[in-house]
């Protein structure tokens, strides 16, 4: 867990928000699942229909509040006050849990069917407040720890209470055991929800009628206009696709092909929900505490040769356990298990970035309506799931491992689909991890780069190394002037061409002139643009003298201009110690470098000398 993720549980603006949804996930599961051992042994003329009847109602009855519901909350959570609005929605589940208590003592299973529907109904109206209150109680860099810790939180929650429902509903006096559970576990929930501090309506003046399918409509509407946040919103539903696939199929994967028990079944969605808690943390760990998009094609990889993997790594013959000891000591499941755990992991690092993407991106007065939009669009893939497992194992007559196959599959092409979106930032995330594996990088002073608008950074040249490196510390895409003769080449001129790099020749006038028109361009439109004004590489470690085009450049565009230096890469394999680079073999492994930047100079009191005694100050002796 990072300095972020521990600083935030400390404190209030997180720690109650965390503890409530913690313990709404947690009594949902508890709920709906012991209900459902209840109706598995349940004996005859017990229930109103068949066990199978009762449990497909049950499902769909919980999932049907999230399509009628899900864009009236939107609009309630950003007309009010968020703190107040999660104190009403908890205290509807103290009252949902004080009917649901007397269900289960008097054994009325339609009265228990009803209230599932309302346990759907104040989830459906919970989670659009969930995910916005986030942007307005954590800062820009503690957006991705806290939603590393929501999702952390969220599926140990699943765990925990599908594990404690299997334990209420084996005890003796079990109804009451549960009874008083789900609502003791309400009021935990509301107790916490009272110290979550204020978090001001995003937009008062939102007229609320009850009309949903207008609102249905209107939410969805809004949730489309920015692509951007649109593709994120479809990538988690995904997501949330694939799991309610596998988790759907864990209890009969378990029994028939791994010749499991119940404690088995437990043990694989433990294996998993453990796995999404692992990557969620990495993934913060990882991205170094920013959204980085770049990271979710290689999630959703991850969750494509790990579902592969898992699916075909199951033995051929396997004996008949007598213990769940047996089970999990059985060597040749071992790699089922690890790649489970992998597959759970890659999916907390595909989710991370996305919640925190729609969070950032969404419209501040629009933000609840949008993840209402979510929470539509995840009920249907999740339905879709559903249909999708009865086709392939009742229609086509698939198996279960076939199924996963196919998911993993499918899962491919959604990954191929991402990659292609942002083949640019996950390059740059690729080049972050082998950076930081190659070398000790020491980064300082980076919160001089702007979040936003036009700004022009100026660096020493000491390897070919340089722009990567810049590039990956760099939270925003930086556009590169490049001398054409590379930026050219055959594999990689499509490429850098999308990154947005700006080639330029010295020697062609016309290539100057386009290049200086497109600085000027990049920097109206408010990128952060990075020119290495010693025009060479250099051949001693020494800063040269800066060339004229950066004047050139403040002429046109007066932008804040911000020195950096890069220490410590003269000698290595990428720079012209050895008199050329890339000669012989490297060297030199691990060792440190430091990439510093400056404060941002102003365009009118900016000019090459002034500039290079600036990077020549920051670098020091360190070459």
């Amino acid at each position: 867990m990072s300095n972020i993720q521990s600083s935030l549980l400390g404190q209030k603006r997180f720690l109650p928000y965390f503890v409530t949804q913690f313990f709404g996930a947690f009594n949902d599961n508890i709920f709906k699942n012991v209900l459902l051992l209840f109706v598995a042994f349940a004996g005859a003329g017990v229930l109103p229909v068949s066990s199978h009847l009762f449990i497909n109602l049950a499902a769909g009855l919980f999932i049907l509040p999230f399509f009628l519901f899900s864009a009236s909350a939107g609009v309630l959570a950003d007309k009010y006050e968020k703190s107040w609005f999660i104190r009403k929605v908890k205290l509807a589940e103290i009252g949902i849990m004080c009917l649901g208590a007397i269900g289960f003592i008097t054994e009325s299973y339609v009265i228990l069917l009803i209230l599932l529907f309302l346990m759907g109904t104040q989830s459906a109206f919970f989670g659009p407040v969930k995910y916005a209150l986030l942007p307005q109680q954590l800062k820009a860099n503690e957006l991705v720890p806290g939603n590393a810790l929501v999702e952390t939180g969220t599926f140990l929650a699943i765990l925990l209470g599908t594990l404690g429902a299997g334990m209420i509903a084996s005890a003796e006096n079990a109804k009451y055991i549960a009874a008083g559970a789900v609502l003791l576990f309400a009021l935990f929930g509301y107790i916490a929800s009272r110290s979550i501090p204020e978090a001001p309506a995003s937009a008062p003046e939102l007229k609320f009628r009850w009309q949903p399918i207008k609102q249905t409509k209107q939410t969805i509407a809004i949730a489309k206009a920015d692509r951007t946040v649109f593709l994120a919103l479809m990538a988690i539903s995904w997501f949330w696709f694939l799991g309610a696939a596998y988790l759907t199929q864990f209890p009969n994967f378990t029994k028939i092909y791994l010749n499991g028990n119940e404690s088995a079944v437990s043990f694989l969605l433990a294996l998993f929900s453990i796995g999404i808690a692992i990557g969620s943390l990495a993934c913060d760990k990882l991205s170094n505490h920013r959204i980085e998009v770049g990271i979710v094609p290689i999630g959703s990889f991850g969750i494509t040769l790990f579902g592969w993997l898992m699916a075909s790594s199951i033995p051929e013959t396997l004996p008949e356990f007598g213990s769940f000891a047996e089970f999990i000591g059985h060597q040749p499941l071992w790699s089922v298990f690890a790649y489970l755990l992998l597959l759970g992991a890659s999916g907390g690092v595909f989710i991370v970035p996305l919640y925190a993407l729609m969070q950032q991106r969404a419209k501040i007065n629009q933000r609840a309506q949008v993840i209402a939009a979510l929470n539509i669009y995840n009920s249907l893939f999740m339905v879709g799931s559903a249909v999708l497992g009865i086709v392939c194992l009742t229609v086509i007559e698939m198996s279960i491992p076939q199924l996963f196959v196919l998911l993993a599959v499918m899962n491919f092409i959604v990954a191929i689909y991402l990659f292609l979106q942002v083949p640019i930032f996950v390059v740059r995330f690729v080049v972050w991890i082998l950076t930081h594996t190659m070398y000790r990088v020491k980064h300082k002073n980076l919160h001089h780069l702007p979040e936003k608008g036009g700004a022009l950074i100026v660096c020493n040249h000491v390897s070919y190394m340089d722009a990567l490196l810049l590039s990956a510390v760099c939270p925003r895409l930086i556009r590169f002037v490049m001398e054409e003769e590379y930026a050219s080449l055959p594999p990689l001129r499509r490429f850098l061409k999308r990154a947005g790099v700006i080639p330029i020749s010295a020697t062609n006038r016309s290539s100057i002139r386009r290049a200086f028109n497109e600085v000027e361009q990049a920097l109206a439109e408010g990128h952060i643009v990075c020119i290495f004004p010693e025009g060479r590489l250099t051949s001693d470690g020494e800063i040269s003298e800066f060339m004229r085009g950066m004047d050139i450049i403040l002429r046109r565009s007066p932008v804040p201009v911000i020195p950096m230096a890069l220490k410590g890469l003269w000698g290595s394999y990428f720079s012209r110690y050895k008199g050329q680079a890339f000669k012989g073999l490297p060297t030199r492994f691990w060792s440190r470098l430091e990439i510093e930047a400056g404060e941002p100079v102003n365009s009118d009191s900016a000019n090459t000398a002034i500039m290079r005694s600036k990077v020549a100050e920051l670098r020091g002796d360190w070459k």
